[in-house]
C-alpha cells in the first residue's frame, strides 16, 4: 500500500473520463487508416467525421482500412 499525504484521498489513476487523459487531457479517438508511410512509421488518418490527420504508427500494425484508437498523435491500439 502506498502512504499518501492526508489531503489525499488515493493515488491518480487513468481511467475512462470524459475530461480526457489525467496527464495530458487528451483523448482517445478512433480514427480510420487511409495511407502509410512506412518509411517515416505514419499513416494519414479519417476520423468518422471526415477529419483527417497524419498520426505516429510506431506502436501499432495497421494499414489502410484499419481502425486505430489514437491518443497525442500516436495510434496505441
Amino acid at each position: 500500500m502506498i502512504d499518501l499525504p492526508p489531503d489525499i484521498s488515493s493515488p491518480a489513476t487513468c481511467s475512462p473520463d470524459p475530461h480526457g487523459c489525467i496527464t495530458c487531457g487528451d483523448e482517445g479517438i478512433v480514427m480510420r487508416v487511409l495511407e502509410v508511410d512506412e518509411t517515416r512509421g505514419l499513416a494519414l488518418c479519417e476520423t468518422a467525421g471526415g477529419e483527417r490527420s497524419t498520426v505516429e504508427i510506431a506502436l501499432v500494425d495497421a494499414g489502410p482500412g484499419d481502425d486505430v484508437l489514437v491518443h497525442a498523435g500516436t495510434a496505441i491500439a
